[in-house]
């Protein structure tokens, strides 16, 4: 499970060609959960959206059949979603966080929460997508930079290929997936998050993110302002009305009328 899809942009190390990505291999108990959020998730994804499915409840949903890991299923629909709750309780505690996120549009809350772990004297590491596939995204997330920044926020590049990964760590817990943060991860698409605390997984983790750590540059916060044109923000400011605000709403709407 991860941020995989099955396509020739994945083939290579994400260094020297190929897409940057993440994923990890389930065995033994946790693959049978792995195989019922499947089916759950499949059940729900019809071809058709039938009338009524408005009023469902979300598939959002955490499973715990292990001290040191915890599944989290989000999808479309009304209720607690347990992924955004859990994501922003971990950030609440934290002292040291290291994201690496293909497309980064936080939730106020969860931005909230990055920026409290540094105002408690904390350290918070984003490493994002210096080449996407997605440039309407990346500068909607650029349009954040100079916040992130002021908050006293790390914001790094990466800056080989295309960055796909989403890998979030904070503290002892790791999690790894599919979502991303933003609007239509957190709010519309069928998601799935492994969410582990056993020390191996974390420590293989953190080796993970140094390695991505190495190939990305940092944003450097005067270099980053002078650099912005006016051109440049007006694309950052639009960019950032479609995602942020546009789409977030009709993304609800999607989930409303068409779950």
């Amino acid at each position: 499970m991860g941020g995989f899809n099955i396509a020739p942009e994945y083939d290579g190390d994400g260094v020297t060609n190929g897409w940057r990505d993440l994923g990890i291999t389930i065995c033994g108990p946790l693959a049978a959960e792995l195989a019922e959020t499947f089916d759950a998730s499949f059940a729900r994804a019809d071809f058709e959206h039938r009338p009524l499915y408005r009023f469902r409840r979300a598939t959002s949903r955490a499973t715990v059949s292990a001290e040191t890991w915890r599944l989290l299923l989000s999808g479309p629909g009304r209720g607690y979603n347990f992924l955004k709750k859990t994501l922003a309780t971990d950030l609440g505690n934290a002292h040291t966080v290291q994201i690496v996120c293909a497309y980064f549009l936080p939730t106020w809350r969860l931005r909230h929460e990055m920026e409290g772990v540094t105002r408690r004297g904390g350290r918070v590491q984003l490493i994002l997508a210096g080449k996407s596939d997605v440039r309407l995204s990346q500068l909607a997330s650029q349009k954040l930079y100079r916040r992130l920044m002021k908050r006293g926020i790390e914001v790094y590049e990466y800056e080989p290929q295309v960055l796909h990964a989403k890998l979030f760590l904070i503290d002892e817990q790791v999690y790894v997936g599919s979502s991303n943060l933003d609007a239509r991860s957190l709010n519309i698409n069928y998601e799935l998050m492994v969410r582990l605390t056993e020390p191996t997984a974390v420590e293989g983790a953190r080796e993970i993110f140094s390695e991505i750590l190495s190939h990305s540059r940092r944003i450097d916060a005067a270099k980053w302002a002078k650099s912005r044109s006016l051109w440049t923000k007006l694309r950052e400011e639009w960019a950032y009305f479609l995602l942020g605000r546009v789409d977030p709403w009709w993304a609800r709407g999607r989930a409303k009328y068409l779950q």
